[in-house]
C-alpha cells in the first residue's frame, strides 16, 4: 500500500537572538493611539508571563524569506538523500513574501517557490513550484496537500517549505510585535510502499471567515500621527485566543478519532508556537475531550521561549529539531504516533495524525 511519509527534514533558525530587554525602550500604544503607561520592563515582564517568550530570532539583513527557505530545503533534501531533480512539486507556505529589510513592500514576483527552485538549481520543468497563503497553518496544509496528491496517484515526491521574516512587517509601537520572529522549515514528503500503517493517518482542515476573517490583518502603526500609508501586521489577540480555544481541540479530536487509535498511544503533539498559555490550553482541552485530566509526561515540545512565533515555520522547525534529537525529552522513535495542529490568519485551523516510519 502507498503511504505518505516525511523522509527528510531541515530548518534554518537565524542566529540573531533578540531578547525582551531590547523592547524595554519602545513606546507602546493601544490600537486607539492611547499610550501604554508603565516602565518598559514591567510591560515586557507581563508579556513574557502571558506568551512564554523570552527571546526571538531575526534574520540577517541580507536574508529574505526565500533565502532562508532555500537553506532549510537544502538540509531536508540532504537528509532525505534524494536527487532534487526527482522532486515533483515545491510548495512554499508564507504570508508576506520577500520583504527587504528597511522596506515594507511585499515582493512575490516571482513566487517564493520559483525563487527557491532557482536557488536549488533544479532544471526539471516538471518540478512545479508554487506558493500557498494560508496563515500560520500553511506548512501543515502544504503537507496535507502533498498527501492528497500522493494518495491520488498524481505525485511521488514533494518538497514542502514554511518560511517567514515577520521582523520586516512589525510595528515597533505595538506590544504584539514582540510575539513575532523569523525562521524556515522544510520537509520531503514521499510516496512509500509499505504494509505497515505509517506516515499520514488522518487530517482535518477548517476555515472560518463569517466573523473571523479579519482577526489578523494589515493596518497602520498604533503610534499617533504615523504615516497611514505604511501598514503592519495587526491582530485582535483576545478574539483569536477565544476562537482558537473553542475550535482547535475539537479539530484535533476529529483528526485523532479517524485513526481508531487509543489516545494513550499518542506520543507527541507538535503545536503552532503562538502563545505558551494557549498551547497549554489546547492540550488540556484535547485530553479533557477524552475524559482525561492528567497529561502524559513530555507530550508537548515547545520552542516559543527562545524562538518566538515564526508563523508557518514554527511546526516544521520544531519537528526537525525533535527528529534530529535536539530537544531534550522529545526524541522520536519508529512507530511513534504523533499529531500536528495549527491555527492562524484567515481564520484557518488544521490538524494531522502521523505515525513515524
Amino acid at each position: 500500500m502507498i503511504r505518505t511519509v516525511i523522509t527528510g527534514t531541515g530548518s534554518y533558525i537565524p542566529k540573531n537572538a533578540v531578547s525582551n530587554t531590547e523592547f524595554e525602550s519602545h513606546e507602546f500604544y493601544d490600537k486607539d493611539g492611547t499610550a501604554i503607561e508603565g516602565e518598559g520592563k514591567t510591560i515586557t515582564d507581563k508579556f513574557k508571563s502571558i506568551t512564554g517568550i523570552q527571546e526571538r530570532r531575526y534574520a540577517d539583513s541580507d536574508n529574505n524569506a526565500s533565502c532562508i527557505g532555500a537553506k532549510a530545503a537544502k538540509i531536508a533534501i540532504e537528509d532525505a538523500g534524494i536527487d532534487p531533480e526527482t522532486i515533483d512539486q515545491i510548495i512554499v507556505a508564507h504570508n508576506f513574501g520577500d520583504v527587504i529589510k528597511g522596506t515594507f513592500q511585499t515582493d512575490i514576483l516571482p513566487s517564493l517557490a520559483a525563487r527557491i527552485k532557482h536557488e536549488l538549481k533544479i532544471k526539471n520543468p516538471h518540478c512545479v513550484a508554487y506558493d500557498i497563503l494560508f496563515g500560520c497553518p500553511g506548512w501543515l496544509q502544504g503537507v496535507i496537500m502533498a498527501h492528497q496528491f500522493i494518495q491520488a496517484g498524481m505525485l511521488k515526491r514533494v518538497l514542502v517549505i514554511g518560511t517567514e521574516t515577520l521582523s520586516r512587517v512589525l510595528d515597533p509601537n505595538d506590544r504584539d510585535s514582540m510575539i513575532f520572529a523569523d525562521g524556515a522549515g522544510a520537509s520531503i514528503v514521499e510516496a512509500v510502499e509499505s504494509d505497515k500503517e505509517i506516515g499520514v493517518l488522518a487530517h482535518d482542515t477548517l476555515t472560518h471567515t463569517y466573523d473571523e476573517a479579519y482577526y489578523l490583518y494589515m493596518g497602520p502603526s498604533n503610534k499617533p500621527e504615523s504615516d497611514p500609508n505604511i501598514r503592519y501586521i495587526k491582530m485582535h489577540g483576545r478574539k483569536i485566543y477565544e476562537y482558537a480555544m473553542k475550535n482547535v481541540p475539537d479539530a484535533m479530536k476529529t483528526t485523532f478519532d479517524k485513526t481508531n487509535a487509543d489516545v494513550s498511544e499518542l506520543k507527541k503533539v507538535f503545536l503552532h508556537q503562538a502563545n505558551e498559555k494557549m498551547d497549554e490550553g489546547f492540550i488540556n482541552r484535547f485530553y479533557r475531550l477524552y475524559k482525561q485530566r492528567d497529561l502524559p509526561e513530555h507530550i508537548m515540545p515547545m520552542s516559543i521561549h527562545e524562538l518566538g512565533n515564526s508563523s508557518v515555520a514554527t511546526i516544521p522547525t520544531l519537528y526537525d529539531r525533535a527528529k534530529k534529537g535536539k530537544l531534550e525529552d522529545h526524541e522520536l522513535h519508529s512507530g511513534d504516533l504523533v499529531m500536528f495542529a495549527s491555527v492562524g490568519g484567515g481564520m484557518h485551523i488544521n490538524a494531522m495524525a502521523y505515525r513515524e516510519p
